[in-house]
């Protein structure tokens, strides 16, 4: 029994576990939390509502600000949905990174990188919100919600993470190498330490746990979401789930595992949402306007610039990564400026717009197939890209002059 038990320890606990799998498992689980909960998983939502809270905290008046009475400021972060689903994804999160012995602090190796993940935290932050979501609301979940506003912000995020890459590649965000004496040592990992990590990580887990049924004597929904954001942090945190990654792997390396798992992903959810919503669930349509164009385009350069996503960031923030701790700083910041200046670029770019639901708009059957073709379209690029990208690296590789004379 012990032997079976370390076994599935280390196969499942330690060891990252296959990402396509992963993402597959979040979208089921997503459509889960959509039909139990009444919304969708999504994060920057609550994040805006943080900023919201702090400056009310410093007695700045937010109760007239046009944002806030659409996402609502009500209550505490212990008492909405999204509140206490994020504090789940921060304890799946650390449990999944103790139980590999994964956390420890990493300080950002470059002061430009502090500088990077502020200013690319506070764009994508921004335009998320713009948007009215982030890669999750707006496209791993948005999309299977049948909102058109979620292709316009999936196809500008692709856009902007390209420009992002190409950014990035600029001469000052390379600074030099700084090599020092026995820095390619291996550090070796102290057996105690991984036993006591593993021990904490199983009572943050267990806590959580009981806590969330515990909860749900109460408020089933509440409970749901205690409990779905504990998965959705393991996931991410196992799997190391980025969608930052997705993209910017895709246009420099043409590298596109995970891009083609984050469809897969979307392509099982969608029929799972579509079911909740035959059944009379309300999906979440949102404004399909230049909010949503803007909104993309400077979500996918913030996430390339700050090296990572929302759902990147909490997990590597959870595995001590400092850097990572700034992103969602800048996530929070650029969210409350936003909702600062909604009032005056809502009326220009979102509220003049339509709300489409491709549901309504072709009906049910049609809509499902739009979508779904809309999806296989994007894999056929993203597999056609790949290949080209590889066959256009073997061409260079073979057309360079090779030294003979050794």
């Amino acid at each position: 029994m012990l032997e079976i038990w370390q076994q599935f320890k280390q196969d499942y606990l330690i060891r990252f576990w296959n990402p396509t799998a992963a993402v597959i498992a979040a979208g089921i689980l997503s459509a889960y939390y959509f039909g139990l909960t009444g919304t969708y998983w999504a994060v920057t939502g609550e994040f805006t509502r943080w900023g919201g809270e702090i400056l009310e905290s410093m007695g700045v008046n937010v109760s007239d600000w046009g944002y806030y009475k659409i996402i609502g400021l009500d209550g505490t972060i212990f008492s909405r949905i999204d509140g206490l689903m994020i504090l789940g994804m921060f304890a799946g999160c650390i449990a999944a990174a103790l139980w590999a012995n994964n956390i420890k602090i990493r300080m950002p190796q470059n002061r430009i990188r502090i500088v990077q993940a502020l200013i690319g935290g506070a764009l994508a932050g921004f335009g998320a919100r713009l948007a009215m979501g982030c890669n999750l609301a707006s496209l791993f979940t948005g999309i299977p919600q049948f909102s058109l506003h979620a292709w316009f912000f999936t196809l500008t995020t692709a856009i902007g993470s390209y420009a992002g890459v190409k950014f990035t590649l600029l001469p000052i965000f390379r600074p030099p190498l700084k090599l020092k004496k026995g820095a390619g040592k291996v550090e070796q990992a102290d057996p105690q330490q991984a036993k006591r990590h593993f021990r904490f990580g199983m009572l943050i887990f267990s806590i959580w746990l009981f806590a969330s049924l515990y909860v749900m004597q109460n408020s089933i929904k509440l409970g749901f979401a205690m409990l779905f954001g504990l998965g959705f942090g393991l996931l991410i945190e196992r799997a190391q789930i980025c969608f930052t990654s997705a993209f910017r792997d895709l246009w420099a390396t043409g590298r596109a595992y995970m891009g083609k798992a984050i469809i897969y992903g979307m392509l099982i959810s969608t029929i799972c949402v579509f079911s909740y919503i035959q059944l009379g669930a309300s999906p979440k349509i949102m404004w399909a306007g230049p909010n949503a164009v803007i909104g993309g385009l400077l979500f996918g350069f913030g996430i390339v610039v700050a090296g990572g996503c929302e759902t990147g960031w909490m997990y590597r923030a959870m595995e001590g990564q400092v850097h990572f701790m700034w992103v969602g700083v800048g996530n929070v910041a650029g969210s409350t400026l936003l909702a600062y200046w909604w009032d005056s670029l809502a009326p220009v770019l979102a509220l003049d717009y339509e709300k489409i639901n491709l549901l309504k708009s072709f009906g049910p059957i049609s809509g499902l197939l739009l979508n779904y073709g809309l999806m296989i379209a994007c894999l056929v690029f993203v597999v056609w890209w790949e290949k080209r990208f590889i066959r256009k690296a073997k061409a260079r590789l073979a057309a360079t002059p090779r030294d003979t004379t050794a």
